[in-house]
């Protein structure tokens, strides 16, 4: 798909996420109205102020520094130092929208580029489509968190444990947003591509495709397995001393660098702690099917699509991994909606380091066990003989 063609779904779908989240941050307000627990019970309305608060437009009270509503409201700006860091606030959520918007545009357009919604490839395109969302919000809250630290008035008061909380909180609303966007940006993708000839799936040696797969899944369970484990974890995160900011780094290491959390079987019931292991298993065979499948989907695997593959690869391992892991936390509950999303977004920074690494690690395996060049995949009427499945 040309990247002419893919602009227009691209721009729905970035438009769709934009106006949808802060359609949802507008409507935060709407929990605060006495009937709101009339429609959702208490737990359920203190979870969707947890989606909702990263997109709030609203300037938060707390910013009210010099007790006066004139500084969230405007009125009397620079007469008092609520009015700056009211200012302050409103320019963050304005470069986090503006960003989020850009960020999944740059996405949607490699994914529909490189895994375009014809020949088999529509659910790719969904599920791809589907699992950058939450990774171009966090992205987003990443870009605009400066800002919004310092409108609280203590910017300098360690900072980067604070844009680690920020980074991990960009919202379980990001899910049901994807989703939207996903399925609206699919279809209007199919009706651009009307008329233009489908690239052919590329045939892969099946030996070649499973190493690749096996190396990036390797990558990723570096990061499940070893680093999340809760010795390597506490040490990762502990092992910055000193005073200022070289006590700070390790709550931002450990955003960035742990998918789960492991423990010892002595932490919790053998039984349990197998239970649990299984759900982390799963998020491996889904990297690795993933990885697998990809070098046949994607028009042409160059570097970009198989880094932005192998986040969205990841990301939905981790989906599937948390689902699992909330039928195990009590089997006597059963969740409700809400309480089910609010746990899915989970470990989204780490998805971007290991994805990445993971997706350019299973490029280059492909490379070297002799799969085809980077080239597009050669038509029926090319006369080029295109590789051949070995069996």
């Amino acid at each position: 798909m040309t990247y002419r063609r893919a602009v227009i779904p691209a721009l729905v779908g970035s438009l769709i996420v934009t106006l949808l989240l802060w359609w949802a941050g507008k409507s935060s307000s709407a929990l605060e109205l006495r009937g709101a627990t009339q429609v959702f019970d208490a737990q359920s309305v203190s979870e969707l102020r947890v989606w909702l608060r990263p997109w709030a437009y609203d300037v938060p009270a707390a910013l009210v520094t010099d007790g006066s509503t004139d500084a969230v409201t405007g009125g009397g700006a620079g007469l008092g130092g609520g009015s700056r860091y009211a200012d302050l606030y409103t320019t963050a959520m304005q470069i986090r929208f503006v960003a989020v918007f850009a960020f999944f545009l740059a996405g949607a357009l490699l994914l529909l580029r490189r895994l375009p919604p014809t020949e088999g490839r529509t659910p790719a395109a969904v599920l791809g489509l589907w699992a950058w969302t939450p990774m171009a919000a966090m992205l987003a809250v990443t870009v605009s968190a400066p800002w919004e630290i310092a409108s609280y008035g203590q910017g300098s008061f360690r900072f980067l444990p604070r844009l680690a909380s920020v980074i991990t909180s960009s919202g379980p609303v990001t899910v049901p947003v994807g989703l939207v966007a996903a399925l609206v940006t699919v279809l209007v993708a199919r009706i651009a591509a009307k008329g233009e000839e489908p690239a052919p799936r590329a045939i892969v040696e099946p030996r070649a495709a499973r190493l690749a797969a096996s190396a990036g899944t390797a990558v990723t369970a570096l990061s499940l397995v070893v680093l999340s484990y809760q010795s390597v974890a506490g040490w990762i995160q502990t092992s910055f001393d000193g005073g200022g900011l070289l006590s700070e780094p390790g709550d931002l290491l450990r955003a960035w660098l742990l998918i789960g959390s492991w423990a010892s079987p002595a932490a919790s019931p053998i039984g349990d702690w197998l239970l649990y292991r299984a759900a982390d298993a799963l998020v491996l065979v889904v990297v690795w099917w993933a990885l697998r499948l990809l070098p046949g989907l994607l028009t042409r695997t160059t570097v970009p699509a198989m880094a932005v593959c192998g986040v969205c690869a990841t990301v939905l391992g981790l989906t599937a991994g948390r689902l699992v892991h909330i039928a195990f936390d009590d089997a006597f509950v059963i969740p409700g909606p809400v309480s089910l999303v609010t746990q899915l977004d989970a470990g989204v920074p780490a998805a971007l380091t290991f994805g990445v690494a993971a997706g350019l690690t299973a490029l280059v395996t492909l490379r070297l066990a002799g799969a085809p060049d980077t080239g597009e995949a050669p038509t029926a009427d090319s006369g080029e003989p295109g590789p051949v499945l070995a069996h």
